[in-house]
């Protein structure tokens, strides 16, 4: 920025369907960030707030959209899921980073019968759950069980793990601790999934990757996110229609899967910049011959007729015209 300084700009939320091959965006929205300054919401300065661009978006659709801008991403997620079901969308796990697993997330999604598992990286940091052993952080939960012996090594992933029930939001959930090597950094799993064992809740966690491909896919090949427009309703539709693309391209993948997303999207480009040539090429076409006929004072569909009949590239380019047309 040319000011060297910080401006809080918005944030993206998705809800992410994957089955392991291919993936579908159901759902976002967006949130800004006021930032921890009081006195400067969004890194800017009341006098600057004041003369931002602003609209008045009172009884349009996208109005909604803006109830959302300042809702909490975790209420927010809820929502999403909730709709998700609503429409008719079942899976068997929610996959969330460590930033959604909270004790109020993990309580709102057990105490809703929202009928699906969350499996979610957790902080080794101050939280405490209820164990056997007493109240304990998770790396004093690591700690005890290693004293313990109940670590154990898995051949499958080459590494060190071990697993334990506790209570966490007035819930029996099953936390996995796992790390590689003997100076490796431990990372837990947290699951309401009684009966996953660690492997299995290792593969069905790195499913969550495809959300990673999933932006870098949007970004790089659709442009997410680089709508310049000051109008949210602008922002909205420009992330509507980039997601709704990548669904389509990711569809057309799953049944022709020797392709990758970029070879998908740059034949997609060279047909899209074919057809406008097409059509800009058959208008200097048409025009020309509609001033010839003028001129000898014929008639143009015959002139056309006989032109396009004796010359095999103009019937081609003529049919190729006609079937974009269609």
């Amino acid at each position: 920025h040319v000011q060297q300084r910080s401006i809080l700009d918005f944030k993206c939320l998705t809800l992410l369907l994957s089955d392991g091959t291919s993936q579908l965006m159901l759902d976002f929205s967006l949130h800004g960030e006021k930032g921890k300054k009081e006195d400067k919401i969004q890194g800017l300065t009341p006098k600057e707030r004041k003369v931002r661009f602003s609209e008045n978006h009172t009884g349009q659709a996208v109005e909604e959209r803006i109830k959302e801008y300042d809702m909490k991403k975790t209420d927010k997620a809820i929502e999403m899921v909730k709709y998700a079901i609503k429409c008719g969308v079942r899976f068997d796990y929610l996959l969330i980073d460590s930033w959604f697993t909270n004790a109020a997330f993990v309580k709102r999604i057990t105490s809703r019968h929202i009928k699906c598992n969350p499996v979610g990286m957790i902080k080794l940091g101050k939280t405490r759950y209820q164990t056997p052993y007493g109240e304990l952080t998770a790396k004093e939960i690591i700690r005890k069980l290693h004293k313990l012996g109940l670590c154990k090594h898995n051949a499958t992933l080459k590494c060190t793990y071990c697993t334990i029930d506790v209570k966490y939001a007035v819930t029996t959930v099953r936390l996995f601790f796992c790390k590689r090597g003997r100076n490796g950094q431990w990372n837990g799993l947290l699951t309401t999934d009684m009966k996953l064992s660690f492997l299995k809740a290792y593969k069905v966690y790195s499913m969550r990757w495809a959300t990673e491909c999933a932006y870098c896919d949007c970004k790089t090949l659709l442009n997410l996110g680089r709508c310049q427009s000051v109008h949210f309703s602008a922002q909205i539709a420009s992330f509507t229609l980039t997601l709704m693309q990548y669904n389509i391209l990711c569809t057309v993948k799953r049944f022709e899967s020797y392709e990758t997303i970029g070879a998908l999207f740059a034949d997609a480009t060279d047909e899209s910049l074919e057809l406008s040539v097409t059509d800009k090429i058959w208008e200097l076409i048409l025009d020309t011959i509609l001033e010839i006929a003028a001129l000898v004072s014929a008639d143009a569909s015959e002139l056309l007729r006989a032109l396009v009949d004796d010359n095999p590239k103009f019937h081609k380019l003529y049919r190729m015209y006609n079937l974009n047309v269609a």
